[in-house]
């Protein structure tokens, strides 16, 4: 698989001519041949996608693809057919010489493969669809199954029956500490810095688990954030918050995220020296120098203008991707640096890829340490949903204990449930995704839970206040 952004610079205006915008993906056969009908998938039907949904859903695609290629006689996707597909997950999932895949990362590969291969028999690309159906539920008496509209009343019938099913893997601060100042600080097992350790981005890496794992963030929302989100700044007190715009919140989640108070003096901490440091290092190399770049040329005023043979086109930088925004640079008073919040060493931003390498490095260290803690950054969002749904549970209770009854219905109407509260916080659609948190509660007796979850952590009802205040202030404005 290829991207079309690797193209050399001739091939930005055929780009433009065909409608296919710079990024979008596009798949090779094994003799490198460009199919047209194929990649149609792509540059049409998955146009409005997100980039990280196209690139997703191109590697579940490709995989399927090459499976029939490799191991099914150099079948082509036209030809795919149900035994095809049902030896893919023989392969896929029971093979000792398989992947061996989890029943999350299989069924989300059917999802793909299953719309791509109902938009390919819309299209009339295909003879058949090569995946197994079912009904969603019953016809009634009389109905006809060839009726049915596809992706409505049919669904795979090779979806796993343990991918809804899994453990939520999280840590509890006591662990996340051990597991933090082990494998991202490089101390030693006694808990102790080890003199050993030659990591030099142990501050900014530490900052960034502690944000992800106090705020809930997605590790790709966290590596798309912007200096102008993040707050920072000298005597700034109690949680601080800041909006997650739609362009880089996952499924469109947009929503408020809260930085606790005790996290604010490492922000403005890493601004102020870590990022500054690989900054002023680069501009003296004169790795700015990009052509065609997006400045935001008023730091006041968070809009990029591109200047292109005299023509200026502006962009509001809460309108970028993550992409987009890895590319925007902001003229400050030292000269040009990126919009980007998290820089690596070159002074570029750094990639989802290379935190989840960070993130490998560090259970590495536990590992060779000797210490029995693994943790990937979806963890982290799991310890903040299950960390912070305990604290509010305890100071609902413990609030509404005090109340009668009519207090308690004025209590609940202002600060609402702690299950939503969270819910809102992760940027979950519906409440039912965030009651498997609930779940991971109801498994631990209450004692276990009590030292498991302490209460020294920022009191996140302090949030649930500045949210009410926002919501009467709106009130009394409307």
């Amino acid at each position: 698989m290829a991207f079309v952004d690797d193209l050399p610079e001739w091939g930005t205006g055929w780009l433009a001519d065909e409608g296919i915008a710079p990024g979008a993906p596009f798949l090779l056969s094994p003799v490198f041949e460009y199919d047209i009908e194929l990649n149609a998938y792509f540059t049409n039907e998955l146009a409005s996608s997100a980039p990280k949904t196209q690139e997703a859903s191109a590697r579940d695609l490709a995989a399927f693809l090459t499976f029939l290629w490799r191991s099914r006689g150099g079948r082509s996707w036209r030809d795919a057919t149900e035994d095809d597909h049902r030896a893919y997950l023989m392969w896929r999932r029971r093979d000792p010489r398989g992947p061996r895949v989890s029943g999350t990362t299989w069924d989300r590969e059917v999802a793909t493969v299953n719309k791509f291969y109902w938009w390919a028999l819309k299209s009339g690309y295909v003879a058949a669809h090569p995946l197994p159906q079912r009904m969603r539920r019953r016809l009634p008496a009389g109905g006809d199954w060839h009726a049915a509209r596809p992706g409505d009343e049919l669904r795979p019938a090779t979806y796993s029956h343990d991918g809804g099913s899994e453990r939520v893997v999280w840590l509890p601060p006591a662990d996340y500490r051990r597991w933090r100042d082990i494998g991202i600080r490089g101390f030693g097992a006694d808990g102790l810095p080890h003199e050993a350790f030659r990591g030099r981005w142990a501050a900014r890496n530490t900052l960034y688990c502690d944000l992800m794992v106090r705020t809930g963030l997605r590790v790709s929302e966290q590596s798309a954030l912007s200096v102008f989100e993040v707050p920072h700044g000298r005597g700034l007190g109690g949680f601080q918050r800041f909006w997650l715009p739609v362009s880089i919140a996952k499924g469109r989640s947009a929503r408020w995220v809260y930085i606790p108070p005790s996290l604010l003096p490492d922000v403005e901490a890493y601004v102020e020296i870590d990022r500054a440091l690989v900054i002023a290092d680069a501009q003296t190399a004169g790795r700015y120098n990009w052509r065609h770049p997006w400045v935001v040329e008023d730091p006041g005023n968070p809009v990029a203008v591109q200047r292109v043979d005299g023509v200026a086109t502006k962009f509001d930088v809460a309108e970028m991707d993550a992409e987009q925004r890895s590319q925007t640079l902001l003229d400050g008073p030292a000269g040009l640096e990126p919009v980007a919040f998290w820089l690596g060493e070159s002074g570029r931003p750094l990639s989802v890829a290379a935190w989840k390498g960070i993130f490998r490095e560090a259970n590495q260290r536990c590992d060779r340490a000797g210490v029995n803690i693994e943790c990937h950054p979806h963890a982290l969002r799991h310890s903040f949903a299950v960390v912070t749904l305990e604290q509010l549970q305890r100071g609902h209770i413990d609030a509404l204990a005090e109340l009668n009854a009519a207090q308690r219905c004025h209590y609940t109407r202002i600060f609402g449930d702690p299950l939503d509260w969270v819910r809102r916080r992760l940027g979950h659609r519906s409440v039912t995704t965030t009651l498997k948190y609930l779940h991971a509660l109801a498994e631990l007796e209450m004692h276990t839970r009590m030292k498991l979850v302490p209460s020294d952590w920022d009191d996140v009802r302090e949030e649930l206040e500045e949210d009410a205040k926002s919501a009467a202030d709106k009130r009394v404005t409307e």
